[in-house]
Protein backbone atom coordinates (compact mmCIF):
# COMPACT_ATOMS: atom_id res chain seq x y z
CA UNK A 1 0.00 0.00 0.00
CA UNK A 2 1.31 3.50 -0.35
CA UNK A 3 2.25 4.34 2.52
CA UNK A 4 -1.83 4.63 3.19
CA UNK A 5 -1.51 2.88 6.96
CA UNK A 6 -2.46 6.57 8.27
CA UNK A 7 -3.72 9.88 7.33
CA UNK A 8 -1.44 12.24 9.86
CA UNK A 9 -4.47 13.67 11.91
CA UNK A 10 -7.03 12.26 10.07
CA UNK A 11 -7.11 8.95 11.53
CA UNK A 12 -6.73 4.85 10.29
CA UNK A 13 -7.18 3.88 6.76
CA UNK A 14 -9.99 1.04 6.76
CA UNK A 15 -8.12 -1.51 4.27
CA UNK A 16 -10.66 -4.50 4.51
CA UNK A 17 -11.45 -3.35 0.98
CA UNK A 18 -7.84 -3.54 -0.14
CA UNK A 19 -7.32 -6.81 1.75
CA UNK A 20 -10.94 -8.16 0.34
CA UNK A 21 -10.26 -7.13 -3.55
CA UNK A 22 -6.62 -7.71 -4.23
CA UNK A 23 -5.93 -11.70 -3.42
CA UNK A 24 -8.68 -13.11 -5.41
CA UNK A 25 -7.70 -10.57 -8.80
CA UNK A 26 -4.29 -11.42 -8.24
CA UNK A 27 -5.08 -15.19 -8.00
CA UNK A 28 -6.78 -14.92 -10.75
CA UNK A 29 -4.75 -12.68 -13.27
CA UNK A 30 -1.96 -14.97 -12.25
CA UNK A 31 -3.44 -18.64 -13.45
CA UNK A 32 -5.09 -16.63 -16.48
CA UNK A 33 -2.32 -14.58 -17.27
CA UNK A 34 -0.15 -17.33 -16.99
CA UNK A 35 -1.13 -19.84 -18.98
CA UNK A 36 -2.01 -17.64 -21.93
CA UNK A 37 1.20 -15.72 -22.03
CA UNK A 38 2.84 -19.59 -21.60
CA UNK A 39 0.97 -20.81 -24.78
CA UNK A 40 1.49 -17.41 -26.45
CA UNK A 41 5.22 -17.93 -25.72
CA UNK A 42 5.39 -20.96 -27.00
CA UNK A 43 3.25 -20.07 -30.28
CA UNK A 44 6.25 -17.43 -30.73
CA UNK A 45 9.21 -19.72 -30.36
CA UNK A 46 7.25 -22.73 -32.53
CA UNK A 47 7.28 -20.63 -35.23
CA UNK A 48 10.92 -18.50 -34.73
CA UNK A 49 12.26 -18.80 -38.35
CA UNK A 50 8.96 -17.26 -39.39
CA UNK A 51 8.91 -14.51 -36.93
CA UNK A 52 8.14 -11.04 -38.12
CA UNK A 53 9.04 -8.16 -36.87
CA UNK A 54 5.54 -7.11 -34.87
CA UNK A 55 6.25 -10.96 -33.51
CA UNK A 56 9.22 -9.54 -31.95
CA UNK A 57 7.37 -7.23 -29.82
CA UNK A 58 5.06 -9.51 -28.53
CA UNK A 59 7.72 -12.14 -27.81
CA UNK A 60 8.94 -9.23 -25.49
CA UNK A 61 5.38 -8.44 -24.51
CA UNK A 62 4.80 -11.96 -23.34
CA UNK A 63 8.59 -11.74 -20.99
CA UNK A 64 7.51 -8.51 -19.29
CA UNK A 65 3.88 -9.87 -18.23
CA UNK A 66 5.65 -13.65 -16.76
CA UNK A 67 8.18 -11.21 -14.94
CA UNK A 68 5.39 -9.47 -13.34
CA UNK A 69 2.86 -12.45 -12.65
CA UNK A 70 5.73 -14.69 -10.85
CA UNK A 71 5.45 -11.98 -8.07
CA UNK A 72 1.67 -12.03 -7.79
CA UNK A 73 1.45 -14.93 -5.42
CA UNK A 74 3.41 -13.39 -2.94
CA UNK A 75 1.60 -10.00 -3.30
CA UNK A 76 -1.60 -12.58 -2.14
CA UNK A 77 0.50 -13.60 0.47
CA UNK A 78 1.09 -10.03 1.82
CA UNK A 79 -2.36 -8.86 1.20
CA UNK A 80 -3.68 -12.15 2.47
CA UNK A 81 -1.64 -11.49 5.35
CA UNK A 82 -3.33 -7.91 6.34
CA UNK A 83 -0.50 -6.10 4.71
CA UNK A 84 1.98 -8.57 6.62
CA UNK A 85 5.36 -8.61 4.07
CA UNK A 86 7.21 -11.60 5.10
CA UNK A 87 9.93 -11.62 2.28
CA UNK A 88 12.52 -8.65 3.17
CA UNK A 89 12.82 -4.97 1.99
CA UNK A 90 14.78 -5.73 -0.95
CA UNK A 91 12.10 -8.15 -2.53
CA UNK A 92 9.72 -5.88 -1.23
CA UNK A 93 11.06 -3.69 -3.66
CA UNK A 94 12.25 -6.11 -6.78
CA UNK A 95 8.43 -7.00 -6.66
CA UNK A 96 7.27 -3.01 -7.03
CA UNK A 97 10.11 -3.04 -9.97
CA UNK A 98 8.58 -6.17 -11.65
CA UNK A 99 5.22 -4.51 -11.88
CA UNK A 100 6.15 -1.33 -13.20
CA UNK A 101 8.75 -2.64 -15.65
CA UNK A 102 6.12 -5.05 -16.74
CA UNK A 103 3.01 -1.84 -16.85
CA UNK A 104 5.85 0.55 -19.12
CA UNK A 105 7.40 -2.47 -20.87
CA UNK A 106 3.22 -3.02 -21.93
CA UNK A 107 2.79 0.32 -22.95
CA UNK A 108 6.35 0.86 -24.58
CA UNK A 109 5.67 -2.46 -26.54
CA UNK A 110 1.87 -1.82 -27.82
CA UNK A 111 3.22 1.66 -28.91
CA UNK A 112 5.78 -0.25 -30.90
CA UNK A 113 3.18 -2.64 -32.40
CA UNK A 114 0.90 0.03 -33.11
CA UNK A 115 3.77 2.26 -34.92
CA UNK A 116 4.43 -0.32 -36.87
CA UNK A 117 0.98 -1.44 -38.37
CA UNK A 118 0.80 2.16 -38.72
CA UNK A 119 3.53 2.22 -41.24
CA UNK A 120 2.67 -0.99 -43.06
CA UNK A 121 -0.85 0.35 -43.57
CA UNK A 122 -0.39 3.97 -44.26
CA UNK A 123 3.43 4.07 -45.83
CA UNK A 124 3.69 -0.11 -47.18
CA UNK A 125 5.94 0.72 -50.18
CA UNK A 126 8.43 3.35 -48.11
CA UNK A 127 8.67 0.62 -45.48
CA UNK A 128 8.97 -2.66 -47.66
CA UNK A 129 12.34 -4.52 -47.18
CA UNK A 130 13.70 -1.67 -44.95
CA UNK A 131 12.24 -3.00 -41.39
CA UNK A 132 13.45 -6.50 -40.25
CA UNK A 133 13.47 -8.79 -37.44
CA UNK A 134 16.75 -7.16 -36.46
CA UNK A 135 15.66 -3.62 -36.00
CA UNK A 136 12.56 -4.63 -34.47
CA UNK A 137 15.25 -6.43 -31.53
CA UNK A 138 17.04 -3.08 -31.47
CA UNK A 139 14.13 -1.51 -30.97
CA UNK A 140 13.00 -3.71 -28.18
CA UNK A 141 16.59 -3.38 -26.63
CA UNK A 142 15.59 0.50 -26.53
CA UNK A 143 11.82 0.24 -25.44
CA UNK A 144 13.66 -1.87 -22.17
CA UNK A 145 16.68 1.04 -21.59
CA UNK A 146 13.90 3.70 -21.58
CA UNK A 147 11.15 2.31 -19.24
CA UNK A 148 14.43 0.93 -17.00
CA UNK A 149 15.57 4.67 -16.82
CA UNK A 150 12.23 5.76 -16.26
CA UNK A 151 11.69 3.39 -13.12
CA UNK A 152 14.92 2.96 -11.80
CA UNK A 153 14.81 5.92 -9.14
CA UNK A 154 11.42 4.26 -7.48
CA UNK A 155 13.50 2.15 -6.08
CA UNK A 156 15.50 4.41 -4.13
CA UNK A 157 12.41 5.97 -2.65
CA UNK A 158 11.47 4.20 0.72
CA UNK A 159 8.55 1.34 0.69
CA UNK A 160 7.73 1.37 4.71
CA UNK A 161 7.25 3.90 7.13
CA UNK A 162 9.84 2.28 9.50
CA UNK A 163 7.80 -0.73 9.92
CA UNK A 164 9.31 -3.95 8.38
CA UNK A 165 6.66 -5.50 7.61
CA UNK A 166 5.03 -3.13 5.03
CA UNK A 167 5.60 -3.05 1.40
CA UNK A 168 3.99 0.33 -0.19
CA UNK A 169 3.45 0.66 -3.89
CA UNK A 170 4.94 4.33 -4.26
CA UNK A 171 6.28 5.16 -0.72
CA UNK A 172 6.46 6.21 2.49
CA UNK A 173 5.01 9.46 4.30
CA UNK A 174 8.56 11.17 4.54
CA UNK A 175 8.91 10.87 1.05
CA UNK A 176 5.67 12.10 -0.26
CA UNK A 177 6.68 15.48 -1.17
CA UNK A 178 9.40 14.13 -3.38
CA UNK A 179 7.76 11.08 -5.15
CA UNK A 180 4.82 13.39 -6.24
CA UNK A 181 6.55 15.11 -9.16
CA UNK A 182 8.84 11.81 -10.05
CA UNK A 183 5.20 10.23 -10.68
CA UNK A 184 4.00 12.76 -12.44
CA UNK A 185 6.57 13.11 -15.11
CA UNK A 186 6.57 9.45 -15.19
CA UNK A 187 3.32 9.21 -15.96
CA UNK A 188 3.68 11.59 -18.80
CA UNK A 189 6.46 10.15 -20.05
CA UNK A 190 5.60 6.59 -19.79
CA UNK A 191 1.95 6.59 -20.51
CA UNK A 192 0.44 10.22 -22.12
CA UNK A 193 2.92 10.26 -24.98
CA UNK A 194 3.21 6.67 -25.99
CA UNK A 195 -0.76 7.34 -25.64
CA UNK A 196 -0.66 10.28 -28.27
CA UNK A 197 1.46 7.81 -30.10
CA UNK A 198 -1.19 5.57 -30.62
CA UNK A 199 -4.25 8.08 -31.17
CA UNK A 200 -2.59 9.76 -34.04
CA UNK A 201 -1.23 6.58 -35.26
CA UNK A 202 -4.53 4.43 -35.42
CA UNK A 203 -6.51 7.40 -35.89
CA UNK A 204 -5.00 7.78 -39.17
CA UNK A 205 -5.40 4.42 -39.78
CA UNK A 206 -8.79 4.10 -39.19
CA UNK A 207 -9.04 7.18 -42.09
CA UNK A 208 -6.78 5.25 -44.47
CA UNK A 209 -8.70 1.97 -43.75
CA UNK A 210 -12.46 3.94 -44.53
CA UNK A 211 -11.39 5.96 -47.76
CA UNK A 212 -9.28 3.05 -49.51
CA UNK A 213 -11.53 0.40 -51.03
CA UNK A 214 -8.47 -1.31 -52.44
CA UNK A 215 -7.20 -2.38 -48.84
CA UNK A 216 -7.81 -6.60 -47.97
CA UNK A 217 -11.06 -6.96 -46.04
CA UNK A 218 -9.37 -9.40 -43.63
CA UNK A 219 -6.42 -6.89 -43.28
CA UNK A 220 -9.11 -3.90 -42.45
CA UNK A 221 -11.17 -6.44 -39.90
CA UNK A 222 -8.28 -7.44 -37.67
CA UNK A 223 -6.90 -3.50 -37.95
CA UNK A 224 -9.65 -2.27 -36.43
CA UNK A 225 -10.13 -5.35 -33.80
CA UNK A 226 -6.56 -4.34 -33.02
CA UNK A 227 -7.88 -0.41 -32.19
CA UNK A 228 -10.33 -1.91 -29.88
CA UNK A 229 -8.74 -4.61 -27.90
CA UNK A 230 -5.74 -1.45 -27.78
CA UNK A 231 -8.61 1.19 -26.73
CA UNK A 232 -10.08 -1.25 -24.32
CA UNK A 233 -6.36 -1.70 -22.86
CA UNK A 234 -5.95 1.72 -22.11
CA UNK A 235 -9.12 3.03 -20.62
CA UNK A 236 -9.72 -0.04 -18.58
CA UNK A 237 -5.96 -0.98 -17.43
CA UNK A 238 -3.80 2.23 -17.59
CA UNK A 239 -6.00 5.30 -17.65
CA UNK A 240 -7.90 5.09 -14.10
CA UNK A 241 -4.41 3.21 -12.75
CA UNK A 242 -2.48 6.76 -13.71
CA UNK A 243 -5.34 9.42 -12.64
CA UNK A 244 -5.82 7.92 -9.34
CA UNK A 245 -2.30 6.99 -8.41
CA UNK A 246 -1.22 10.90 -8.89
CA UNK A 247 -4.66 11.72 -7.11
CA UNK A 248 -4.13 9.44 -4.20
CA UNK A 249 -0.51 10.96 -3.69
CA UNK A 250 -1.81 14.36 -3.42
CA UNK A 251 -4.26 13.24 -1.22
CA UNK A 252 -1.43 11.84 0.94
CA UNK A 253 0.33 15.11 0.59
CA UNK A 254 -3.22 17.12 2.56
CA UNK A 255 -3.24 14.57 5.06
CA UNK A 256 0.56 15.26 6.72
CA UNK A 257 -0.50 18.56 6.68
CA UNK A 258 -3.65 18.07 8.54
CA UNK A 259 -6.49 18.66 5.55
CA UNK A 260 -8.81 15.99 5.79
CA UNK A 261 -11.94 15.51 3.33
CA UNK A 262 -14.39 13.21 2.95
CA UNK A 263 -13.40 12.90 -0.72
CA UNK A 264 -10.32 11.45 0.30
CA UNK A 265 -11.49 7.75 1.20
CA UNK A 266 -13.27 7.56 -2.28
CA UNK A 267 -10.16 8.57 -4.09
CA UNK A 268 -7.72 6.19 -2.05
CA UNK A 269 -10.29 3.67 -2.88
CA UNK A 270 -10.80 4.16 -6.78
CA UNK A 271 -6.66 4.16 -6.78
CA UNK A 272 -7.53 0.15 -5.37
CA UNK A 273 -9.03 -0.59 -8.50
CA UNK A 274 -7.28 1.38 -10.27
CA UNK A 275 -4.43 -1.01 -9.05
CA UNK A 276 -6.16 -3.98 -9.25
CA UNK A 277 -7.23 -3.05 -13.26
CA UNK A 278 -4.05 -2.15 -13.99
CA UNK A 279 -2.27 -5.70 -13.36
CA UNK A 280 -5.42 -7.11 -15.22
CA UNK A 281 -3.13 -6.12 -18.34
CA UNK A 282 -0.96 -9.14 -18.04
CA UNK A 283 -3.92 -11.23 -18.53
CA UNK A 284 -5.23 -9.19 -21.58
CA UNK A 285 -2.13 -8.83 -23.04
CA UNK A 286 -2.48 -12.46 -25.11
CA UNK A 287 -5.17 -10.48 -26.95
CA UNK A 288 -2.68 -8.65 -28.98
CA UNK A 289 -0.80 -12.03 -30.00
CA UNK A 290 -4.09 -13.21 -31.26
CA UNK A 291 -5.01 -10.16 -33.34
CA UNK A 292 -1.23 -9.90 -34.36
CA UNK A 293 -0.27 -13.04 -35.58
CA UNK A 294 -1.01 -14.02 -39.02
CA UNK A 295 -0.02 -17.77 -38.91
CA UNK A 296 -2.30 -17.86 -35.75
CA UNK A 297 -5.21 -16.59 -37.35
CA UNK A 298 -5.14 -18.78 -40.51
CA UNK A 299 -4.47 -21.61 -37.84
CA UNK A 300 -8.32 -20.28 -36.11
CA UNK A 301 -9.82 -19.64 -39.09
CA UNK A 302 -9.09 -22.65 -40.57
CA UNK A 303 -10.32 -24.46 -37.47
CA UNK A 304 -13.65 -22.94 -37.34
CA UNK A 305 -14.32 -23.70 -40.65
CA UNK A 306 -13.57 -27.58 -39.69
CA UNK A 307 -16.36 -26.51 -36.96
CA UNK A 308 -18.73 -25.03 -38.78
CA UNK A 309 -18.47 -28.10 -41.54
CA UNK A 310 -18.49 -30.33 -38.82
CA UNK A 311 -21.71 -28.69 -37.12
CA UNK A 312 -23.33 -28.68 -40.87
CA UNK A 313 -22.75 -32.34 -41.25
CA UNK A 314 -23.64 -33.21 -37.66
CA UNK A 315 -27.21 -31.27 -37.75
CA UNK A 316 -28.00 -33.18 -40.94
CA UNK A 317 -27.70 -35.90 -39.68
CA UNK A 318 -29.68 -35.15 -36.73
CA UNK A 319 -32.57 -33.86 -39.14
CA UNK A 320 -32.19 -37.24 -41.42
CA UNK A 321 -32.75 -39.16 -38.43
CA UNK A 322 -35.51 -37.82 -37.06
CA UNK A 323 -38.71 -39.42 -37.10
CA UNK A 324 -41.61 -37.68 -38.75
CA UNK A 325 -44.66 -36.83 -36.96
CA UNK A 326 -47.91 -37.45 -37.96
CA UNK A 327 -50.50 -35.25 -38.02
CA UNK A 328 -53.48 -36.60 -37.05
CA UNK A 329 -56.03 -34.41 -39.28
CA UNK A 330 -54.32 -35.30 -42.42
CA UNK A 331 -55.59 -37.61 -45.04
CA UNK A 332 -53.59 -40.19 -45.08
CA UNK A 333 -53.49 -40.65 -41.44
CA UNK A 334 -56.76 -41.14 -41.73
CA UNK A 335 -57.24 -43.84 -44.07
CA UNK A 336 -54.62 -45.49 -42.08
CA UNK A 337 -56.80 -45.27 -39.51
CA UNK A 338 -60.18 -46.28 -40.60
CA UNK A 339 -58.34 -49.63 -42.56
CA UNK A 340 -56.83 -50.09 -38.64
CA UNK A 341 -60.58 -50.01 -37.43
CA UNK A 342 -61.85 -52.16 -39.83
CA UNK A 343 -59.06 -54.79 -39.21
Amino acid sequence: MAGNDTLGDCGEINQELTHALLPPVFVTVFVVGTLSNIWGLRSVCASWRNIGSINVFMLNLGVADLLYLATLPFLVVYYACKSQWLFGHIFCKVTRFCFNLNLYGSIGFLTCISVYRYLGIVHPMWVMGKITSRHSLAVSALVWLLVIMQILPDMFFDKNDGNPTSCYDTTSSKQIRGYLPYSIGWAVTGFVVPLLIILVCYGHVVVVLATNANVNPLLKQRCLKLVVILVILFSVCFIPYHVFRNANLMTRIMKVDGKCLPSFRGIYIAHQVGRCLACLNSALNPLIYIVGNDEFLMKLHRLGGRARRSLASLTGAVIYRKPLVADPDSPSDTRVNSELMKG
